[in-house]
């Protein structure tokens, strides 16, 4: 039997139809890719909770120099803003008032100690003669009476002479302590007297410094509340400080007390600090911040900040990824930042993937691919 063209086109057709439905039969469907996020997994170690607290210079020690008799400056023997030593000479005081009046008591002392001598002779001799009844025994007891008298005598002109010698010594004045010493309130030729209240100069000393902290009397019953309760244990005594311009003080300082009082007025409570001041950075009077640890929490969470956004509300989401590998939502409270962290109070725990990175694609309850992320420190 003969094929017509027309049978020769039927078959190509349905051959042509077969071929494309077996291509398309083999096509493996397209399947689609899991999101790929940045998690951060988190683990409970020691934090230490520290705040920021305002505060004042103050030296270490002050000393304020001022005479201990009358009279007239005769010169000033330091450079005002320098640094003196203890027993330093920083001024003189005309001294030859107080001259003379040694020179009397000594005078004097000697002439009392040759009556004493003269007594002391005498009531030897008396006592030889009394034991041979050549003396009456009154004669005996007034040359007795009158040596011990000649020995007191010495006694007091002994004391007026060490007592004249102390205010001799008074006309130059010394430093009392070491430090820095400011202006002199005296020039020469200036009148002084002991009883004057104003100081001729101040010294300060100013390495080690001290720093006033004030703390809100409501923060320290909450810090000691937490120690009491076990939250936290105590943390070191050292602290940091900030300068006014905001820059670090290079010397790390130690806490040395805190006050037993509270100030009515302003609800706070002193802590005083000490710092090395081997340069002189610091001065009396200034403000500065101390970075002062409050506690340590044994088993903090601290959590990267670029992982926890906040809500129209202001409260605190965080996205996690759970064991089956999907987006979780969670509702955190996050305390004091430590450094580029938070510390979280409550909604993550230990051991959860916090996403940090590609959050903008993760969507809740989608499955995504958790990748560790690389972040600074």
């Amino acid at each position: 039997m003969r094929l017509t063209i027309h049978h020769f086109a039927m078959v190509s057709v349905l051959a042509l139809a077969s071929v494309t439905a077996a291509g398309c039969g083999q096509q493996p469907a397209m399947q689609a890719r899991d999101v790929e996020v940045g998690v951060v997994t988190l683990k409970a170690e020691p934090v230490t909770v520290s705040t920021s607290l305002s505060g004042r210079t103050a030296a270490t020690a002050v000393a304020e120099v001022r005479p201990q008799v009358d009279g007239i400056v005769q010169s000033r023997l330091f450079a005002e803003g320098s640094l003196v030593r203890a027993g330093q000479p920083l001024y003189q005081i005309d001294q030859r008032l107080y001259k003379a009046s040694l020179d009397t008591s000594q005078a004097q002392l000697e002439n009392a100690r040759a009556d004493l001598y003269s007594a002391e002779a005498k009531a030897r001799r008396y006592r030889t003669l009394g034991d041979s009844q050549a003396v009456s025994g009154q004669d005996m007891d007034e040359t007795i009476a009158a040596a011990r008298a000649a020995k007191a005598a010495v006694h007091q002109y002994q004391a007026a002479t060490r007592s004249a010698q102390v205010n001799l010594g008074f006309t130059r004045v010394f430093a009392p302590i070491g430090g820095r010493i400011g202006r002199s309130s005296v020039t020469r030729g200036a009148l002084v007297t002991a009883s004057q209240t104003d100081a001729m100069a101040t010294i300060q000393q100013l390495d080690p410094i001290f720093v006033d902290i004030t703390q809100s009397s409501a923060d320290l019953l909450r810090l000691r509340s937490a120690l009491a309760r076990g939250a936290m244990v105590p943390a070191s005594t050292a602290v940091t400080l900030r300068l006014e311009d905001g820059t670090k003080y290079p010397a790390p300082g130690t806490i040395e007390f805190s006050e037993v009082n509270v100030d009515p007025e302003a609800g706070t409570v002193t802590i005083r600090a000490r710092f090395p001041n081997p340069d002189g950075l610091l001065l009396p009077g200034m403000f500065v911040n101390v970075d002062a640890p409050q506690g340590v929490i044994q088993r903090g969470v601290l959590a990267p900040q670029q992982g926890i956004s906040r809500d129209a509300k202001g409260n605190g989401t965080a996205l996690v990824v759970d064991a089956q590998g999907k987006v979780e939502q969670r509702t955190v409270v996050t305390g004091q930042a430590v450094g580029s962290k938070w510390l979280i109070t409550s909604g993550l725990k230990a051991g959860d993937r916090l996403i940090v990175e590609g959050t903008d694609k993760a969507r809740v309850g989608a499955r995504v691919k958790a990748v560790a992320a690389k972040l600074g420190d």
